[in-house]
């Protein structure tokens, strides 16, 4: 079984259309970028308020980065 059909921890990412992870791959998409993207998109499954907690520190962690 390849990595990306087997996922660890749930099934939060297996319900949605697209896998995060392949979505950051295809768009060449960062590191800091696809956390943000993760965690907005497994919130309602998975971590509520506390994964837009977890969003919003890595958007600030980018917009502190472009303020540079």
């Amino acid at each position: 079984m390849a990595a990306n059909e087997n996922q660890v921890g749930g099934n939060h990412y297996k319900e949605m259309a697209i896998d995060v992870i392949e979505f950051c791959r295809v768009n060449d998409i960062g590191f800091i970028e696809g956390n943000v993207i993760k965690y907005v998109c497994r919130h309602k499954r998975k971590g509520g308020l506390s994964d837009l907690l977890k969003a919003k520190h890595y958007l600030q962690i980018l917009i502190d980065t472009h303020q540079q």
